[in-house]
């Protein structure tokens, strides 16, 4: 970026209930000009904060926003008024899913779009939004060019057995493979820790992305050797709503013998499973640390939520043959230091020495200082890693 000019672009990162909004200005140095976060979009209780550069709070309300479209056309509509949009020179997205097809940056075309239509049906609750969002765009700036940055990209070169399952082989040849997702969170993650350790942070490193949806990948040499999330973000860890591993033949099971229909058992698994469907009550994961002592089910919840996560950290070590650094990332995973710990504890065969009081401050580093492996807590940033890749395309 140092030889390219100066240019103002709007990251966009659509969930299934939320949407995520940074404009950068990004050229010599990268800086953050604003920050839109709208919650609980197309549910009862909306709201949306815009702060500045610093962190400062410049809008905060509650908002009825039905849909995307809806917390878009809020968050162009303030830009606007205050002035913001001008100039600005290209838009770049955060998009779930690219498939066997897509594993750099790309123009948004076209041919992309109907590229991702064909896609829906494997991430129903997130590629629908992101369309919808380039083609809001599209509609309110002809002219502007945008960037579709893939999630599934970071992990595109995992080796070979990485990405296949024991199926007959026509099906890999087919695209059925494990693509898996938050790429942009571990491609972020990937550069912070050049930053901060070196050359250890080009050694044996797991990044435990926690958060309502939640991941791991094991990392050697900067690249992705293996991650939890596979052919869809549906399997691996415990999530909020979303149960994670589980037995194919107990799919067939719901479906054959208990008459469930395929969308009945797409929404239980996706929708009602996780956290919230182990405790019964809730899937924030605030909610059920502050119930555990009083509610079995909540506690229950959050325990299998750590020792599935224990479980892969032990076998993705062996995948890479030790380890170096451990990071936490995510919203459970910076704020939740209660879950760190018990992650972590039992773990001083792998090397790994945790320090209580540092995790309790969230302290950016939470081993020991004897500890042969480093524990870092490090907050992603998706949108910077999106409004980098759209600046360096487009110039």
């Amino acid at each position: 970026m140092t030889d390219s000019p100066d240019r103002r672009v709007l990251a966009i990162n659509t969930g299934s209930s939320s949407l995520k909004a940074a404009l950068y200005q990004m050229g010599k140095k990268e800086r953050l000009i604003l920050s839109v976060d709208v919650e609980r979009v197309g549910l009862p209780g909306s709201r949306m904060r815009i702060t500045d550069g610093s962190g400062a709070t410049l809008l905060e309300r509650q908002a009825e926003l039905p849909d995307h479209d809806a917390g878009l056309q809020a968050t162009l509509a303030w830009i606007e008024q205050h002035n913001f949009h001008r100039p600005m020179h290209g838009v770049g997205h955060r998009i779930v899913h690219g498939g066997s097809r897509y594993s750099e940056p790309h123009r948004v075309t076209p041919e992309l779009l109907d590229a991702l239509q064909e896609l829906v049906p494997l991430v129903p609750d997130h590629l629908p939004q992101a369309i919808d969002g380039i083609r809001f765009f599209s509609t309110a700036f002809p002219a502007l060019p945008q960037v579709a940055c893939f999630d599934t990209a970071f992990h595109h070169r995992m080796p070979r057995l990485s990405q296949m399952y024991a199926l007959p082989r026509h099906f890999y040849d087919e695209g059925m493979r494990r693509f898996g997702f938050h790429g942009l969170s571990y491609e972020y993650i990937t550069r912070e820790l050049r930053r901060l350790d070196g050359a250890l942070a080009g050694g044996r490193v797991i990044v435990a992305h926690l958060g309502s949806g939640a991941s791991m990948a094991a990392i050697r040499g900067g690249a992705s050797m293996d991650t939890t999330m596979g052919f869809t973000p549906a399997s691996g860890l415990v999530m909020a709503t979303r149960c994670g591993d589980i037995d194919a033949e107990a799919i067939l099971h719901l479906i054959e013998q208990r008459k469930m229909t395929p969308g009945a058992v797409n929404t239980l698994i996706n929708k009602q499973s996780g956290l919230l469907g182990v405790s019964g009550t809730n899937s924030d994961m605030r909610d059920l640390l502050g119930k555990g002592s009083a509610d079995p089910h909540a506690a229950e919840a959050t325990e299998l939520f750590c020792y599935r996560a224990k479980k892969y950290l032990g076998a993705y070590a062996a995948a890479l043959g030790g380890l170096d650094i451990l990071v936490f990332t995510g919203g459970v995973g910076i704020h939740a230091a209660a879950i760190r710990e018990r992650i972590c504890s039992g773990m001083d065969f792998l090397g790994i020495r945790f320090d209580s009081e540092r995790n309790e401050v969230h302290a950016p580093v939470v081993s020991r200082d004897d500890s042969r492996v480093k524990v870092r807590v490090i907050k992603t940033d998706e949108e910077l890693v999106i409004a980098r890749h759209t600046a360096e395309l487009l110039s």
